[in-house]
């Protein structure tokens, strides 16, 4: 499939944008039509827990003496999350619990603002930095149950176009802070990643452009409370287009899902982590050793919900492909290589429709676990 062509994007959404929790506080009784999920791609409430594996990330900070046997360790338990359900639970992060809290309650004291505020950051297709309620950008797609705020951390010449509400006044500086602090605990997790692999500790960071070239970006997500949430989604089934996903959780609401097999499964979040997976760049450069795994919200009939997503990326303009270690006669590149914004944008015109379009085998191939 050519992804190269046609894939600019429009500077206005389709249909007029409704934000969710506009609809949500008007009290609405039922779901609109164009938030109703086909049946086969409702969620599974109330779906089984997954207790999904804990790494401890100290272990990689000091791989000196008596630390190296411990990082070995958790090495394993990297691999092992990876391969059999592409998820971790990261503890021992670094991450300091107040800046954690900072950041919940400027973006919650955001979302409580009156909606003209909010609108005034409204984002569109080929400028998506800002507030928004839907992802793809083709005429006439299923929305799903939720709004959401999206900014571009580095590189640097991108973060200084970003779209900042004028209010809370804090928000940025908390922000820029939460976004330091993840950038930090990323490059820790490629170097753990390029490890459990079998390549150089550094193999990945150079993939992604080393430091003057890696990618980052945030969208945090609000889910208002959902009159018939058995009908639709907070984010629908998809995986994500980048490179690690860094997810902080609700502290109240659980509402992470994903699919192993053909089960889906609710993420029971431990205090003080971060929900880690790999997205599809690393399953690219991996050549299918690491999954870019399944995953949705769930809205909730009961309470609103809140997440951070936080993602480190790819340099834009550098080609993706197999690393050259994990490709053999026995275990063949499955990927011809792309340039990570060409996927972006291509991802981005389907939204959360699921599709690999990196192959190097001419036949599409499902990325279901």
């Amino acid at each position: 499939m050519d992804t190269t062509a046609s894939c600019s994007l429009p500077d206005a959404w389709p249909e007029p944008v409704v934000p969710v929790q506009s609809l949500s506080e008007a009290g609405v009784s039922a779901v609109p039509p164009e938030y109703i999920k086909p049946p086969q791609d409702r969620p599974v409430l109330p779906a089984p827990i997954l207790d999904v594996p804990t790494v401890d990330i100290a272990a990689f900070l000091d791989l000196d003496g008596a630390a190296a046997a411990a990082a070995d360790e958790q090495l394993k338990n990297l691999a092992e999350a990876y391969s059999k359900h592409g998820f971790f639970q990261v503890v021992n992060h670094g991450v300091q619990a107040s800046t954690v809290e900072r950041m919940r309650g400027a973006w919650r004291r955001f979302f409580a603002l009156e909606m003209e505020e909010k609108e005034a950051c409204s984002n569109s297709p080929a400028a998506p930095e800002g507030y928004g309620s839907r992802a793809g950008v083709e005429k006439g797609a299923l929305l799903d149950w939720g709004d959401y705020y999206f900014l571009n951390i580095l590189p640097s010449e991108i973060k200084r176009r970003n779209k900042w509400p004028k209010s809370p006044h804090d928000l940025r500086e908390i922000t820029e802070d939460y976004g330091r602090d993840l950038m930090n605990l990323c490059e820790v997790l490629l170097k753990a990643i390029s490890l459990s692999l079998g390549l150089g500790e550094n193999q990945l960071h150079a993939a992604f452009g080393s430091d003057d070239g890696i990618a980052a970006c945030m969208r945090v997500n609000y889910y208002p409370k959902c009159p018939q949430p058995e009908l639709t989604l907070g984010i629908s089934s998809h995986s994500d287009a980048g490179g690690i996903a860094v997810l902080l959780a609700d502290d109240r609401v659980k509402g992470t899902q994903v699919r192993k097999g053909d089960t889906w499964y609710t993420v029971q979040p431990i205090p003080n982590a971060f929900l880690v997976n790999v997205g599809d760049q690393i399953q690219i450069i991996s050549n299918d050793k690491y999954k870019s795994v399944e995953h949705s919200a769930v809205a909730s009939s009961d309470d609103a919900r809140f997440t951070v997503a936080f993602f480190c990326n790819p340099s834009g303009n550098l080609p993706i492909g197999p690393a050259a270690q994990l490709v053999s006669s026995l275990s063949p590149a499955l990927y011809t290589p792309i340039i990570f914004d060409e996927y972006r944008r291509y991802s981005r015109r389907r939204g959360t429709q699921r599709e690999v379009p990196a192959r190097g085998h001419e036949e599409q191939q499902d990325l279901s676990l």
